[in-house]
């Protein structure tokens, strides 16, 4: 059962209109204390996020602060990840208060790489910069393949509606334990994409480059390094794990089908 103390709100942008009175109306009587977060700012301990924008707005909210449940309402255009859309707030709050609602944990995939650290909610891609890359994948210490293409994706279940979606990898429940791995525009009519058990330690290592291109690591969208020929990055499960809230105990075939017109 979440507490109601700390709210922030995390908006697509500065230039969005968005109903701050009215939730203050709904949380302040309840002794919570709501205010719009800055990510350019230290943010102290929240019980819940309210995110207010597209599946990009979720993602930034899930990545300001590990394991805060978050409450994520569509002002974007797709909104696989939302609970609901803009027109729906009011019933969605007040279900929320009243504690029903469902939560739903997701396992995230920890990346390593070039002594870092990052933690993403939806897909880790190591792509080409340019010319066609070649990417050998060690899966528990085994080279299994050597991916030759415009690059590697590794992703997690809540990802197989993202990225994932646009190579043709299957689609998975967001409780599933596993993590899917696909090449992108693989030079390989064989190739296929592989589902992988969530204890699997993944290993990517760039073989093979063009001089003047390099290989792009890209977490959740956000385009984070680059590497050389030689060089690699490790992946396994994160010890943080994303929560989200919901209030149907079938949210994802819901958003599935309303998302993808399969009525």
């Amino acid at each position: 059962m979440i507490k109601f103390k700390t709210i922030g709100v995390l908006l697509r942008d500065s230039t969005q209109e968005y109903p701050l009175q009215y939730l203050k109306s709904q949380f302040e009587p309840l002794g919570a204390k709501i205010s719009v977060l800055d990510e350019n700012r230290p943010v102290r301990k929240l019980d819940l996020i309210i995110a207010m924008g597209g599946d990009g707005t979720v993602l930034r909210a899930l990545d300001m602060q590990p394991n805060c449940p978050v409450l994520a309402i569509n002002y974007g255009a797709v909104g696989f990840l939302t609970a609901g859309d803009r027109d729906d707030l009011e019933v969605l709050l007040q279900r929320l208060v009243k504690n029903d609602y469902v939560l739903s944990e997701r396992i995230l995939l920890r990346c390593d790489y070039q002594r870092k650290t990052v933690h993403a909610v939806n897909e880790v891609f190591l792509r080409s910069s340019g010319r066609m890359i070649q990417v050998d994948v060690f899966v528990n210490g085994a080279k299994i393949r050597t991916i030759r293409g415009d690059g590697v994706i590794v992703g997690t279940p809540t990802g197989s509606t993202g990225y994932l979606l646009s190579t043709g990898a299957p689609l998975v429940m967001p409780d599933a334990n596993c993590f899917i791995l696909d090449g992108i525009n693989e030079y390989n009519f064989s190739s296929r994409a592989l589902v992988l058990s969530m204890d699997a330690k993944i290993r990517l290592h760039v073989a093979s480059l063009h001089p003047d291109q390099e290989a792009l690591l890209v977490v959740d969208g956000t385009q984070l390094a680059s590497l050389k020929a030689g060089q690699e990055l490790s992946l396994r499960c994160s010890e943080r794990k994303a929560q989200m809230i919901f209030f149907d105990k079938n949210y994802f075939f819901h958003n599935l089908s309303s998302r993808l017109s399969w009525y």
